[in-house]
This record gives C-alpha cells, structure tokens and sequence, in this order.
C-alpha cells in the first residue's frame, strides 16, 4: 500500500507534473454520495485522495472542514462506516490511492492496530493524524510498517530543526507540507514563505516527495505550488463546492472543478500566482540531503532508525523539568503548527519557576489578588450535617470573586517574559474570563475570551464585567454553545497567532506543560490550607473537598496533600440530571479515557470516540474532559470522586446561603453538598475543608429560572 504512494509520486514526476490531492470529509454531504465524489474526483485528475474521518472537535480545522464533520456526525457516520466507504469505493472501480485523514480519538477508540488492518483490509494506502505527538506516531508508524501501509507525517511553519529531522525520518511515502500557520481554510493568496519553508524541508527530506496543503484554492495556487513542491493539497475549497452543490450533482461537480485545478480540461493556463515563484531564488535549497534516518518498508536498517527516533523523543524528554505526562496521561496531542509554541511555553514556564525573581514578583501581587485567602469554620452548617466539623478555604474572596485569579496572574506574567503583546482565553462560567480580562487590563495588554453562546446567555453579568474590563468577548455558536466549545476556537485562534500572543487556559486540561502550570500557579490553595489549618489546630485536615469540572480548584487545593495519605481527597462532579442518563458533566465518573483538546485523559465519549454533549447548572462544570493528573488519582485510587446532580448542586447553595450567610458560585455548591454528605459519615473529632472555589453573585438569575423545575424537588419555593 505503501508502495502505490510511492509510485503515484514517481509516475507524476516521470511525466513532469506534480501529484494533486484532494480531501473531502467521509459521509458529507450525505454517506450516499460519498463513494461518487471519490470516483468524480480521480475522474477529473486526482492523483491522491484524503478521506477524513468525522471527529467532533477538530481543532486544526476551519469553519468550512468543521461544518463537514459536524453534518457527516448529524448522518451517522462513525470510523467503520468509513471503512466500508473505502471498500464500496474500490468496488466502484477507484483505483488510485486513499489515505485517511483524521484525528487520535477515534481511532483510538477503534484500536490503533485493528484500524490499520481494517484500513488495508478494505483497500486504504496509508494514514494522516493530525494530533500525534512522536512517541505516538512511533507506535502507529510500527503498526503501518507491519501491514505495508504508509504513515505521512505533517510539518508547519514553526517546526524546528530536530522535529523536522524527526518527522523526515518517519515519511515513507510522502511529507504533508502545511503552507501556514492556523486552521484549514481556503485562501485568495498563498504565503511568500513557502518557498523557504519548502527549502527546509527538503534539506532532511532528501528523495522524499513534499505535498503542500492549506490555503490552496485555485488553478494559479496549483501552478505555483507545483514550482517548489511534488504534490498539491486542495481541501477546504473543493468542500464548499460540493456543499453549494445540488446533491444530484454533486460527484460532476467535484470532477469539473478537479479538471480545472490540475489543467486537464482543454483549457490549459500558463497563469500562476505572482510572489511564490520570484521568492523562489531567495530560498536556499539543498538538492542532496542525508537524512538521520529513513524507515522503509523491508529495510534491514528500519529498527535502528526506529531506534534512533526512539532516542530523540527519550533526549527531549530527560531535559524537560516537569514531566508530559502522569501516567497514561497528558502529552501533547496538538496539530503539528503547535508543537514549537509550546516548546516556547515550556520553557519559559521552568525559566520563570526556577528564578526567585519571578516568584517574588507573583507575590507582590498577593495584595492585589486578596491573598493568603481565608481560612474558618462553618459551625451551623457542620451542625446541619450532623458530623466531622466543616470549614471552608474562601477562594470566593479573591478579587474578581474566585481561585481564578491565581493562574490568570502567574500565566501572564510568563507572556510577558516571552514578551507576547496579546492574551486569549476560553471561559465557561466566565470567571476565568473576569479573572483574564482583569489582569490584561492591569498590564495593559489586549484580551479576547472565547465563550461558548449559552454561556454568554446564562452568565450575562460576567460577560458585562469582562467587557468592562475592556476585553473582546467572541460568543461560540458551534456545536454545544458551552466551555468545550469555547476551548475548540481559543485553540484555533491560538494557532493562527502564535507569535504575538499566549493562551491563559484556565483549566488544567490542555496538552502539556498546561496542566502543569495550572497545577502550580494553583497550588497556592493548598499550601495555604495546609499551613493554615496545622496553625489552627497542630494536625491536618482529615478530608479536603472540591467541585471537579475541568480540574484547577481541585489540582489546586489536593496537590499539597498528595502525599499526606492520612487526607482524605474527595472531588464532586457535575451530575447534572443523573450519570446514568446522557445529560451531566461526571467524565471521571461517567467517562473513559480519550483524547480530548491536547491531552490524554477521562473524557465523556461515545463508542465511535466522538465527544459527548454534556450538561450542567453551572457553567463552569459543563466540560466533557478532566486534567491528567486528577486522572491519575482516580486510576491510583488517591483521590475518590463522585457526581452531584443539578438539584443536589442547588441544596448545597441553599444550605451554605441560609445557614451561613454564605452565597457560593454553582460550581462550589456541588463540593458543598459532596463535603456535607462526607461529614455524615466522619465523628466530630473529624474536619473536613471546603475548597469554595467562587462566590454566587454570577449564578442568582441561574439560580432564579431554575427553581421552577428544580426547587420542587429538594422542597425550595422562593416565589413572592
């Protein structure tokens, strides 16, 4: 399979013209068409075909291959039915090759070796995934090798030197080039940089042919590309015109546009795009290259270059600081345009955290953020529960009303050590946003939250303040409306951005090292209770609390406590109307390991790997991913986790509300009603401290169009 990859490169050389590949999303427009739009395709010139398979939260993409996955998801389409596509394609009379073109999750949900013999059992050539860090890409590469099938890797701009040896090693067949930095999308123009770019490429990929893809739209596009590359990718503009087709025409469509792409109408164009070709001689090429390692197929030397790749992946690691990963999880399953940012990001966090300079500096600030925060017992409350005594740590009392602000601080001052000029984040309940705008606005640098659309309806207040603050707030309108979603754009903005602005993820998801910068910036919660409590009362607490939605109250205040085995760690999910229906956000107690925005981890998935819709009262909950070290605890059983549900959420903010003159944020009231249930099985020698990550102003109306449906249930009527 490998081996048709190859000739199709070879023969399109031989004839002196470059290899055109074309991509279009399994099952879109509809599953029915899919297998003529294949055939339209090599009927008008095609060379190569990439098949995308569906997945619900592509974040290498733009809007128009989005779309795509989200109506081929809406007809059903999951990884074996895209299997059988290809099988019906090749029944069909498809003859040149098929590569599949996706990302992990899926496939791992399939199994990674069964996907690959299933791919060459139905007649695919070879794989693209668009999120595989390299010791990922080792292990799929292996399985490939075995079958005969072709594993391509990607490459972008900002790849360096030693990753683009790295992924030069690995190609087989073909290099997929990506012109520019960002998500997929068609472009009127191309990139002057290309030819450089190309250059650099070509100095590790010797023999190895090059494909370039993203941006390209039209017949000059091609015509220049084909100067400085052996393949040309069209994707994004090939989709649209299927879209805007008629269903009826759709498989003619494809093939006449293809004809006008690679020139084989009868209306030849001698016209190409002016710049790329000009640039061309400003580039250096290298025509002889010797790459450190070549894997191919039947090569005697394919372990020791594995071997040697192997080796580079283990040097990386030995010099990181901080590990990528805990366990299974974490890493960094990211397109490859982001690799090198986070490079940056790593090591301007360990340069930050090993100077005492920047320590310092953060806490100067202390007085600014309201910290050390609050430490005290709650009697009535603990009289309520009938138990263990109940304090609370009273992150709510944090200026802008929660932990947020802790890691907002830290994150920017390390942009402005990596001298970033803009900061974005993705926000949920919004004060992760409040906490972002307000610290942009202190050091006067511009801010953009990205929130999903529901949430912007539900937490108007914070929207309000944000842009107070003077931040640019972008409501989501994809897929669920809510914090995942908000993820997925902050990440695509990020990728296009690079240079001049840094990501304050709020959570402690995301591919590493930001589980770990959220843990450590985070951590203050923790050490402080534990500093606070012992001074108190000359022991530890016998149990901490915290609500569980993406990770950072809970990392933050159960982190210091690790190691005291004698704590007890308990984190509440959101259990929205109950873990054994669709509608709640519990992933670790409802969920199974994936890979979702960057990092490997519990997620809430369906049995195709495709991420579940979730719910919640409280926005800030309503994530359908975890960070990797909270899944670590569970696996290790250092930490217990269980879900409250919406009503249990809303007796929590009731009973603190009433019984202590204590509003809490929604997202707190589940670690309240978790902590008081704990409480009732504990003696009243026993403590027990709650982490109340944030203060309820933002939730009173939530609260208010609730109580109708809610309120009957734990027997609250706040009617006038």
């Amino acid at each position: 399979m490998t081996d048709k990859l190859r000739e199709t490169f070879a023969k399109s050389k031989a004839e002196g013209r470059n290899a055109f590949v074309t991509f279009v999303t399994a099952g879109y427009p509809t599953p029915e068409s899919t297998v003529g739009i294949l055939q339209g395709m090599e009927a008008g010139g095609v060379d190569v075909i990439e098949l995308g398979l569906p997945f619900s939260d592509p974040i290498g993409d733009g809007p128009t291959i989005q779309n795509s996955n989200t109506i081929a998801l809406e007809n059903g389409v999951t990884t074996a039915q895209t299997l059988h596509m290809v099988q019906e394609a090749r029944k069909a009379g498809v003859q040149i090759p098929i590569v599949l073109m996706g990302y992990y999750n899926p496939i791992l949900m399939y199994g990674e070796e069964k996907f690959v013999q299933d791919a060459k059992a139905v007649g695919a050539n070879g794989f693209i995934i668009v999120d595989f860090p390299p010791e990922e890409a080792l292990k799929f590469r292996k399985y490939c090798s075995s079958e005969g099938m072709s594993y391509i890797p990607l490459v972008a701009p900002a790849t360096s030197e030693s990753r683009l040896k790295l992924l030069a090693s690995i190609a087989d067949s073909f290099i997929y080039v990506v012109s520019r930095m960002g998500t997929t999308g068609a472009l009127g123009s191309l990139s002057s940089d290309l030819p450089a770019l190309c250059a650099r490429v070509r100095k590790y990929a010797g023999e190895t042919p090059i494909a370039v893809g993203f941006g390209v739209s039209k017949r000059e596009h091609f015509l220049s590309v084909g100067e400085i590359a052996d393949g040309v990718v069209i994707g994004s503009k090939l989709v649209t015109i299927i879209g805007d087709s008629k269903l009826e025409d759709v498989p003619e469509a494809t093939k006449r546009f293809c004809s006008e792409i690679c020139g084989r109408t009868g209306l030849e164009s001698n016209t190409r795009e002016v710049g790329i070709v000009e640039s061309i001689a400003k580039a250096t090429t290298t025509k002889v290259a010797t790459p450190s390692a070549v894997i191919t197929e039947g090569d005697p030397k394919a372990e020791l270059a594995t071997s040697f790749l192997n080796g580079l992946v283990l040097e990386e690691e030995k010099t990181r600081q901080f590990p990528a990963r805990f366990g299974q999880y974490g890493g960094q399953y990211v397109p490859e345009s982001l690799f090198d940012c986070l490079a940056e990001l790593e090591k301007g966090f360990e340069d930050a955290v090993n100077d005492p300079a920047f320590w310092e500096e953060f806490r100067s600030y202390y007085p600014f953020m309201g910290r050390p925060s609050n430490l005290h017992a709650v009697p009535r409350l603990s009289e309520y529960a009938g138990g263990a005594k109940i304090w609370l740590k009273r992150e709510d009392l944090n200026h802008t009303g929660s932990h947020k602000i802790n890691n907002a601080l830290g994150q920017i001052l390390i942009a402005r050590r990596l001298g970033k000029k803009e900061v974005i984040a993705e926000t949920g309940a919004g004060q992760h946003g409040v906490a972002t705008a307000t610290v942009a606005a202190k050091f006067g640098m511009k801010c953009t939250v990205y929130m999903g659309a529901e949430d912007v309806r539900r937490q108007a207040l914070n929207v309000f303040r944000m842009k107070l603050l003077g931040a640019q707030v972008v409501a989501v309108e994809a897929g669920t409306r809510t914090l995942r979603d908000a993820v997925n754009e902050a990440l695509r903005a990020w990728a296009t951005n690079l240079s001049t602005t840094h990501f304050i993820i709020g959570s402690a998801i995301g591919p590493h090292p930001y589980p770990t910068i959220v843990r450590t910036f985070q951590s203050v919660i923790g050490k402080e209770t534990k500093e606070q409590f012992y001074e108190m009362n000359k022991k530890l607490p016998d149990a901490v609390v915290a609500c569980v939605g993406g990770g950072s109250n809970s990392v933050g205040m159960f982190y210091a406590f690790a190691e005291e085995m004698s704590v007890q760690l308990l984190g509440v999910e959101a259990g929205g109307e109950g873990v054994d229906t669709p509608r709640h956000s519990a992933t670790i107690t409802g969920g199974s390991v994936g890979v979702l925005h960057g990092v490997k981890t519990y997620v809430l998935q369906n049995e195709d790997g495709q991420i579940s819709d979730t719910h919640s009262v409280s926005a800030g909950l309503d994530y359908p991913g975890v960070g990797p070290e909270l899944s670590l605890w569970k696996d290790t059983g250092r930490a217990q986790f269980i879900a409250a549900t919406d009503p249990q959420a809303l007796e929590g903010f009731r009973l603190l509300s009433q019984l202590e003159g204590i509003i809490p944020a929604l997202e707190s009231s589940h670690a309240v009603y978790g902590a008081i249930q704990l409480a009732k099985t504990m003696s009243p020698d026993q403590n027990i401290v709650i982490c109340l990550s944030g203060r309820g102003d933002k939730d009173v109306e939530s609260v208010a169009e609730s109580l109708p449906k809610l309120g009957p249930q734990i027997g609250w009527d706040l009617r006038f």
